[in-house]
């Protein structure tokens, strides 16, 4: 049995079908994706060729031109490399509240089964809880988004320290390609007339017709899609794995991969980036561990911590101490106090804190050492620690391009004590751990950044 796979009802595979439908809610790729080959698998199976249904909407929860854009820049190529593995495929784009809200079961109305993304947080999640039950026929999901499938490990871990081990002992196993399965009976039917033909030179005009936050622009330096993933994972390992270990937390060195839009949109996996990392480190005698551990050990606790807490994004998911502590420290007075609008815009006494926030606000993604940074001040400069998790949230949910994942979850909620351990006490932190500007400028080269930033904003 795959752990891979779970089937979400119990209604059967339907009889005189037309297809086998997948449809591709996170894993927006066509290749290295569990699901669509599991998906072509059961085609065949049954006889039936392979539809793959993508669709988006105006109003998940922070649309914008912003994620609409990368989102739909990412068709065309995955319609290219779908139609030459002979997969149908039809992608619809609800523009505004008259337009039909019924499509998904529509399409499924002459589908033998449906297969979908297992995903843990915002809307994919909230799909798989209630489309199984209305669907009619048999709904799949599967896991293409961890390197060890989730489903392993089925007890919420304390830290890195404690899934470690857990993963190195089975990742042998799962460190490999994912298999491509020859479909069997090629996609012939015609194209319904709620499709919508995304290209490249019409994605973002797509995205401006749509009834979404028109304020969020697109990012400054990010293009969806799985060929931009594909360059940036080369020229990662080609100019920046060698110094990654040295300088990953060294912001204006640009060490670190920046593939985290493209894989928490699906554009490129997790295992493909994975292989491609640990053998051009072992083919040119580089170290990789350290970016493997991010990769692999800390993305993965992340997508543990989503899977298996009440709330990811809920402070009542931090462990004892942390909520302890932190509710000691209520009554301490802060010495700033901003208020939401105030964090938005980059208006702070703390000029680092503004450039983390205008880099997301202009880039869509703050780099990993530094949005702790942001993290820990939102904390220290709001009025409770509960109006610190909505600040943190909503800005990362609305601007960065990773967010709305379990990463970036579980990183807010890091801020706060998750996966850490109790440090010395301090006040409005109590014992959890704080980052202060002068550990910043010892650390790292924070006037280098701050005119990269202040660069970006003029442009």
């Amino acid at each position: 049995m795959d752990p891979r796979v779970t089937t979400l009802n119990d209604r059967p595979v339907r009889a005189g079908a037309k297809y086998v439908l997948y449809w591709m809610q996170m894993n927006r790729r066509a290749r290295s994706n569990h699901a669509l080959e599991h998906a072509a698998a059961q085609a065949n199976r049954l006889g039936l060729p392979l539809l793959v249904y993508e669709g988006l909407t105006y109003r998940y929860p922070y649309a914008s031109d912003r994620l609409h854009a990368f989102l739909l820049e990412g068709v065309p190529e995955t319609v290219r490399r779908l139609r030459a593995r002979g997969i149908g495929y039809v992608f619809y784009l609800r523009r505004r509240e008259s337009d039909p809200g019924d499509v998904l079961y529509r399409i499924s109305g002459d589908a033998a089964m449906v297969v979908a993304d297992d995903y843990p947080v915002f809307v994919a999640a909230r799909h798989n809880a209630n489309v199984p039950g209305r669907i009619g026929v048999r709904y799949d999901v599967v896991e293409s988004t961890c390197v060890v499938p989730a489903a392993l490990f089925d007890k919420k871990e304390y830290g890195a320290y404690t899934l470690r081990p857990k993963l190195r002992r089975v990742l042998p196993e799962w460190m490999r390609p994912v298999e491509r399965v020859p479909v069997e009976h090629p996609w012939t039917g015609p194209v319904p007339a709620f499709h919508t033909e995304v290209t490249e030179s019409n994605a973002r005009g797509l995205a401006a017709e749509c009834d979404i936050d028109h304020s969020v622009k697109p990012s400054i330096c990010f293009t969806g899609g799985a060929i931009q993933a594909e360059a940036r994972l080369r020229a990662f390992l080609e100019s920046d794995l060698k110094r990654y270990e040295r300088d990953r937390n060294e912001p204006a060195a640009h060490a670190t991969s920046n593939l985290s839009p493209w894989l928490h949109f699906g554009h490129i996996s997790a295992l493909e980036v994975a292989l491609a990392a640990r053998l051009h480190a072992s083919e040119n005698g580089l170290p990789g561990e350290g970016f493997l551990e991010e990769l692999i050990v800390r993305r993965e606790l992340a997508y543990n911590h989503a899977r298996l807490a009440a709330d990811p994004a809920s402070l009542d998911s931090l462990p004892q101490w942390a909520r302890a502590t932190l509710d000691k420290q209520r009554a301490v007075s802060r010495e700033f106090l901003y208020t939401p609008e105030e964090f938005e815009t980059a208006r702070t006494h703390d000029a680092l804190w503004n450039a983390c926030q205008t880099e997301l606000l202009l880039r869509g993604k703050i780099h990993g050492y530094y949005r702790m940074y942001w993290g820990k001040k939102i904390i220290e400069w709001s009025a409770s620690p509960e109006e610190a998790l909505e600040t943190m949230v909503r800005l990362n949910d609305r601007y960065a391009l990773d967010g709305r994942d379990p990463n970036g979850y579980t990183n807010i909620l890091w801020c706060f004590g998750l996966h850490d351990r109790p440090w010395q006490e301090r006040p409005v932190f109590g014992m959890v751990r704080t980052m202060t500007l002068g550990g910043m400028k010892r650390k790292t080269g924070v006037d280098a950044y701050l005119r990269e930033i202040a660069w970006l904003a003029v442009q």
